[in-house]
């Protein structure tokens, strides 16, 4: 009789491997480093990007404390947080990430934002098929989600747009600037079609 306890991954499948550069149409995903802290604390000041994302760096030294905080959540295999930036220039557009990983169930939760001057491009599509693809075919999740706020229809766009279904809506999920916000939930499974 065969076992109806799922496959898992086993501790390890993270942490033993360093971060990929992930290449998708026309975007890389490589590791934030030290180096990113300027252009992370100049991003934030946007009003688009502090309307849906409560983090603010206060300095350089700030964002550099935060990269470093991704570093070791990758090392505790739970987060794992990409730049997304232009291939092949290395012009620094967004940020994509894994959160929430549980190697164990085979799942996890992408996140993704890009910058003011990047948007409307398909940058934040390309990026979020390329960690997808990722995650499912070389580190093995078997499913994806993405949530995000029932007053953001760009990123419910983003997440149709790259092979997400929705799925529901969770009520008053994540707190906004303005208050608590219900977030829509897309999936992604393993063996859905990728755009």
């Amino acid at each position: 009789m065969a076992s109806l306890v799922p496959p898992h991954l086993p501790a390890g499948t993270l942490s033993t491997r360093p971060q990929p550069v992930i290449l998708g149409d026309g975007v890389a995903l490589r590791r934030l480093e030290p180096a990113d802290a300027a252009w992370l604390v100049a991003v934030h000041e946007d009003p688009e990007i502090q309307r849906w994302h409560l983090r603010r760096f206060d300095s350089e030294d700030d964002a550099r404390s935060w990269i470093d905080e991704g570093h070791a959540t990758w090392a505790k295999e739970t987060d794992g947080h990409w730049l997304v930036a232009d291939h092949p220039t290395g012009v620094p557009l967004g940020r994509v990430g894994l959160r929430d990983i549980d190697l164990a169930g085979g799942s996890a939760e992408i996140g993704y934002w890009v910058s003011r001057d990047a948007r409307g491009a398909g940058v934040a599509r390309r990026a979020l098929v390329a960690l997808t693809r990722w995650a499912i075919d070389d580190l093995g999740l078997h499913r994806l989600t993405v949530t995000h706020s029932t007053d953001n229809p760009a990123s419910c766009r983003v997440a149709t747009a790259a092979g997400y279904l929705p799925e529901g809506t969770e009520r008053s999920r994540q707190r906004h600037l303005d208050g608590w916000h219900d977030k829509h939930v897309h999936s992604f499974i393993a063996g859905d079609p990728l755009p």
